[in-house]
């Protein structure tokens, strides 16, 4: 929620920063007017994204460009598939490709049509080299574990070894794009080579990167010539739209409000999602061991009680969140997959304070005099005693977090539950994220973070818990022979009524998921931006994913 003092200083800073952004803005390149557009201009478009958009390490797929924490298309290279906006798979480099019966090795056909913008053919050599990088380099975000290497049989021809049976490869690799073997090395970042629809034509590092078409794109003509991103704040977003010098600005939810003349709101669906991890096991457990060196204390004697857990689930209001929070701009979360095909109903849970209430009286959680519930008998896990009361982490500087952990704080009192909300850095949040309840943003257009945050030994496993059931149905949707085939065993995971396991607040209820945020545009009047695909987590080139296909009226 925004205070008046708040937004009044937004709007004051907006109004501060438009003429400056006019003229900044204009001369981006090379002191032509390329960034300040009009729809007459139907050739360029100027998009706003946020500051951690900008590829630190530079438009290289072996370290995160396209695969990284916000994964997307990556627009310079070529991938060997895609994705369409029903998230089905489409060939691009690739003209077929297949899965032996075992599931140990992928055999990718590629195109013979395609050439690197500095002419030289791409081959499954190209597809050899970057697979192999990707998985012998340290600093590689995309995670391609699950092949032992890639081999180019022929010059159209590329087999994936698998080190074990993964379809989900699939999803990765529609977003890996593919570099030159010839062409490769320091600096490849700052000056990529590429067979994609566009081409790296200017990078001025912490103010923008101008995109142009590729002429000698194998595909269908891009419809944009030239693509202008400029990084900015959140505010500056808002007062470039205001000064009429982006074409799509990024906004959020508090600012949605102040549209500019001559622009209307594009509001995106997500899986971008808000929940709160939740320790099931108490403070006794081992530390969790990282890395194999780095140890963080790990449990909480208040969540590892299923019956908070469950309460959560239960007892918080995610509609009303939503509306306080994000102004309607969003939808109630049950899980990192909603809408995807592999979530389960199961995860869906209808508001039931009284049912919550129920769940803790009867677990002896006990009003105090102050209204906070105290654990009456007490057990190995929770001494007699206990306050039922956490702290709950966010990330400092994210208003939104801020706002969505504050609303569950307030919610959580009618419960008889205290929850400390605590603003911090990553790193601190990080020191405490087995053993406090901590508000993340999470969402892929693949169910690669649903195994994650499930699996046992899953990186994103900060629930701790573990469950032989539940591992075997994620490892089982790993090995199905099909990506639709692992649907099931993804949805079982979640939970299975015959074995009674599952994550699921029916089950272990290991997170406590809120709202899925929508991502909220500026965009110019006679601009058609294309339909979108649902938007992962990352407020930024996920928007882009089709801009060739965007078009002035």
């Amino acid at each position: 929620m925004t205070s008046l003092p708040q937004a009044l200083a937004r709007r004051a800073t907006a109004a501060a920063l438009c003429a400056f952004l006019a003229c900044a803005l204009a001369g981006c390149a090379g002191g032509s007017d390329a960034s300040s557009q009009s729809p007459a201009d139907a050739s360029t478009v100027t998009v706003s994204m946020t500051p951690s958009s900008e590829p630190a390490a530079g438009f290289d797929p072996l370290t995160g460009w396209g695969a990284g924490e916000h994964v997307h298309e990556p627009l310079i290279q070529s991938t060997l598939i895609t994705t369409d906006n029903e998230l089905a798979f489409q060939n691009d480099l690739a003209t077929s490709y297949e899965c032996s019966d075992d599931g140990m090795a992928w055999t990718f056909r590629i195109r013979d049509d395609v050439l690197f913008t500095d002419g030289e053919p791409l081959t499954a050599a190209d597809v050899a080299f970057t697979i192999n990088g990707i998985i012998d380099g340290e600093g590689s975000q995309a995670d391609l574990s699950m092949v032992e290497r890639a081999e180019a049989t022929d010059a159209t021809t590329c087999v994936l070894h698998m080190a074990r049976p993964n379809n989900a490869l699939l999803y990765t690799l529609a977003v890996v794009g593919i570099v030159p073997e010839h062409a490769y090395g320091p600096g490849y970042g700052e000056h990529p080579i590429g067979s994609g629809r566009y081409m790296l034509e200017e990078w001025k590092r912490g103010e923008q990167v101008i995109l142009r078409a590729n002429p000698d794109y194998y595909g269908e003509k891009p419809l944009m010539e030239r693509v202008v991103v400029v990084f900015m704040e959140e505010d500056a977003s808002l007062a470039a739209a205001s000064a009429g010098s982006v074409d799509v600005a990024y906004t959020s939810a508090p600012l949605a409000g102040n549209v500019p003349a001559g622009y209307s709101l594009l509001s995106c669906k997500s899986v971008d999602s808000r929940g709160i991890s939740l320790p099931s096991v108490p403070s006794s457990a081992p530390d969790k061991m990282v890395d194999g060196d780095m140890a963080y204390a790990t449990g909480n004697d208040v969540t590892c009680d299923l019956a908070v857990r469950r309460a959560l689930s239960y007892g918080i209001d995610r509609e009303a969140m939503i509306a306080h929070v994000l102004d309607g701009y969003g939808t109630a979360a049950y899980s990192v997959a909603d809408g995807m095909p592999w979530a389960s109903e199961a995860m869906k849970v209808a508001t039931d304070t009284a049912y919550a209430t129920q769940l803790l009286d009867e677990a002896g959680w006990a009003p105090g005099d102050d209204g906070i519930r105290v654990k009456e008998g007490g057990d190995d896990a929770t001494p007699a005693g206990t306050r039922c009361a956490f702290d709950l982490w966010y990330a400092a500087g994210d208003s939104t977090r801020q706002a969505l952990a504050y609303d569950f704080a307030e919610q959580c009192r009618a419960l008889g539950i205290e929850v400390t909300v605590k603003g911090a850095g990553w790193d601190d949040i990080y020191a405490r994220q087995y053993a406090d309840p901590v508000l993340w943003g999470w969402g892929s257009n693949s169910p690669v973070e649903l195994y994650e945050l499930t699996y046992s030994e899953g990186w994103g496993n900060y629930a701790s818990y573990s469950s032989p059931e539940v591992d075997a149905q994620l490892e089982a949707a790993q090995a199905a022979p099909t990506v639709d085939e692992s649907f099931p065993h993804y949805q079982a995971a979640q939970w299975d009524a015959a074995t009674g396991t599952g994550v699921a607040p029916e089950g272990a209820a290991t997170w406590v998921w809120l709202a899925n945020v929508d991502h909220l545009y500026f965009e110019r009047d006679g601009l058609k931006v294309a339909e979108q695909k649902p938007h992962p987590h990352g407020h930024g080139w996920s928007l882009v994913n089709n801009i060739d296909r965007w078009s002035w009226a």
